[in-house]
């Protein structure tokens, strides 16, 4: 592209000059020697045209402005200024016939004047060629290229249109790469609620089947069936709860209705609901909440629902003769509350994505779980409920582990606030 530019330059340059010759010897008759010494002057100062646009274009000034207005006014100065020089040059070392003074000048301005279009011109189609850059960029993003970017050259609104062109492109690129995520993710909660239904569903089936067809008699085998059932039932009835609230929590219909609780309350009785599990696991559970701690602004059913889900995933990894620490204070003016574990911990790999939904770390360590009875290794979503609960209230969560000792878990609350909120895609 910018070698044909610099071809149409010199074509319209030496087009001016063959022009500007044939006519002075079609209506000058000049001696042959006149007529060869005009055409080297006009190929010295058209030469000399070339030259400077040439500097110019490699020293790029009219791309250095700030305004395509102050560029193309400086590119009229500089044809203008062109057509001088080769006017006074020429008029300089007219010699061929005083009589043909007037004829000989129109023929010098209209060379010059060729010049100027020539160089305007070039300078026209560097401009252009940017924006044609800009369009062809712009198509490649409309086919779904989000990776094209344009190169940025000066500080005009050529090079500014460059600028938020790539701007734009990023954030699209960006916002491109999220939707995969989504709905990668949306795909993975599909098969994984499949999964995580069926079995229960299968057991379930396979149980009342027994019953049903008089296999099993026995009272106390009938008694165990009937047990399992129910407690299957359960497990499938707080998988739909817990895929229903996250669905709200994705359309952004989760109301939270906030007001100033009681933190104090909610982990008591949090507790007290977890202490015959605990006992029963040979597992010590402990609580304390510092001074200062109430009131909190919060939709006291929700934050029960994060103690709950962290409790339970801190049981569920919690081997017997372990301790588990509920603890709540004030830091930095937000209530901060963290639950540490005596388990195995969580590796480093795992520790990022234990938000994420139905992920459920180390498959080895779930199916541990699920064989020793309790709650079956889990669907995978506590954690990822009371992420987005938390930062629906204006709060955060994380975790803190070392593989071998244990786990911390924290959200953090605000103390204060003034009205409901909805929450949005969690």
């Amino acid at each position: 592209m910018r070698a044909s530019r610099w071809a149409v330059y010199l074509l319209g340059i030496l087009a001016a000059l063959a022009l500007t010759v044939a006519l002075a010897f079609a209506f000058m008759h000049p001696p042959a020697e006149d007529l060869l010494l005009l055409a080297l002057l006009f190929g010295f100062t058209g030469s000399a045209s070339a030259l400077i646009g040439f500097v110019s274009h490699r020293l790029g000034w009219w791309r250095r402005l700030r305004s395509l207005n102050q560029t193309l006014t400086l590119g009229y100065i500089v044809a203008a200024v062109l057509t001088l020089i080769n006017v006074w040059i020429t008029a300089r070392l007219m010699f061929i016939n005083q009589e043909h003074d007037l004829t000989l000048a129109g023929l010098l301005l209209l060379f010059a004047g060729g010049i100027s279009v020539s160089f305007g011109y070039f300078l026209s189609a560097s401009l252009t060629h940017a924006l044609r850059a800009v369009v062809r960029a712009a198509s490649r993003v409309s086919q779904g290229d989000f990776s094209t970017r344009v190169r940025v050259e000066g500080r005009d609104e050529v090079a500014q249109l460059a600028q938020a062109f790539n701007a734009m492109a990023a954030r699209l690129e960006t916002a491109d790469g999220e939707a995969r995520a989504l709905d990668a993710a949306r795909r993975d909660l599909v098969a994984w609620a499949s999964h995580d239904l069926r079995t229960p569903l299968a057991s379930l089936r396979a149980m009342l089947d027994a019953l049903a067809d008089g296999v099993v008699t026995d009272p106390e085998t009938v008694a165990r069936y009937v047990r399992q059932s129910q407690a299957e039932i359960v497990r499938m009835n707080a998988l739909i709860d817990d895929l229903f609230e996250l669905a709200q929590m994705d359309t952004g219909s989760l109301t939270l209705r906030c007001d100033a609780g009681s933190l104090s309350d909610l982990i008591s009785d949090t507790l007290e609901g977890f202490t015959a599990r605990a006992q029963a696991r040979g597992i010590a559970l402990r609580g304390s909440v510092a001074s200062g701690v109430d009131p909190v602004w919060m939709a006291s059913d929700k934050i029960s629902r994060v103690l709950q889900n962290l409790i339970e995933n801190a049981l569920r990894h919690t081997p017997g003769g372990g301790e588990i620490q509920l603890r709540a204070e004030v830091l930095n003016g937000m209530a901060l509350v963290s639950l540490k574990d005596t388990g195995e911990g969580i590796a480093p790999d795992d520790l990022p994505r234990i938000f994420d939904r139905f992920y459920r770390g180390d498959a080895a360590r779930s199916r541990s779980h699920a064989r020793a009875g309790f709650d079956g290794g889990g669907a995978g979503l506590g954690l990822a409920i009371a992420k987005g609960l938390i930062e629906a209230h204006g709060g955060r969560i994380w975790a803190e582990s070392v593989p071998g000792h244990g786990t911390v878990m924290k959200f953090t609350l605000p103390k204060s606030g003034g009205h409901n909120t909805v929450s949005g895609p969690a």
